[in-house]
């Protein structure tokens, strides 16, 4: 049931913002797109769009919460064939691989309000994906000798590396890229 009342119609209306900034991200670009054709898409003003979210940094880091709460909600489990299609995924919407490197660059300052997003989405997207690796070995589908918690990270980070070379040069394939690296990953010793 949907909730009644000024709080349930704000968080409805914030999540029809996310829609549409994400449609429009994803469409015209992150570089291409200003706050005004944001507020536009939505049917506000500046202001009014920045009232449901504070600055127009909190509403980039919403953009990518809601994108990340899309690809998690198509997911049965965090395999690394559930990760590449993804990757391979985000080829169709480039302007949110511009947001996401963008924040991911301006995260590295702990006053942005960005850093708390990606250091807990990489803190628990590696915790999630170590633990489904350790079960993979479990059941015999993956070597014992990987170090699941290394391998988590390493896909994580080569996985973002390869997006953002793929920005620079779209015929890069970075999906062929990041399955040579898992296969070599795996590989037994």
């Amino acid at each position: 049931m949907a909730k009644r009342g000024p709080y349930g119609k704000g968080i409805e209306r914030r999540e029809q913002i996310l829609a549409a900034a994400l449609h429009t991200i994803a469409e015209r670009g992150f570089l291409a797109t200003s706050v005004a054709e944001l507020a536009e898409a939505a049917g506000l003003s500046q202001s009014g769009l920045l009232h449901y979210f504070g600055s127009k940094e909190d509403l980039f880091v919403a953009v990518l919460r809601k994108r990340d709460e899309i690809d998690i909600a198509t997911l049965d489990a965090l395999t690394p064939a559930d990760l590449i299609q993804v990757i391979r995924r985000n080829t169709q919407v480039p302007g949110l691989i511009e947001l996401f490197t963008h924040m991911q660059a301006a995260a590295a300052d702990p006053r942005h309000p960005a850093h708390e997003y990606m250091r807990l989405r990489y803190e628990r997207g590696t915790a999630a994906f170590a633990a489904t690796l350790r079960r993979q070995q479990g059941a015999g589908l993956l070597p014992a000798h990987l170090d699941a918690d290394a391998t988590a990270a390493i896909f994580f980070a080569l996985a973002d590396g390869l997006q953002s070379r793929w920005l620079i040069d779209r015929e890069f394939d970075m999906t062929a890229h990041l399955e040579a690296a898992w296969h070599s990953m795996i590989r037994d010793r």
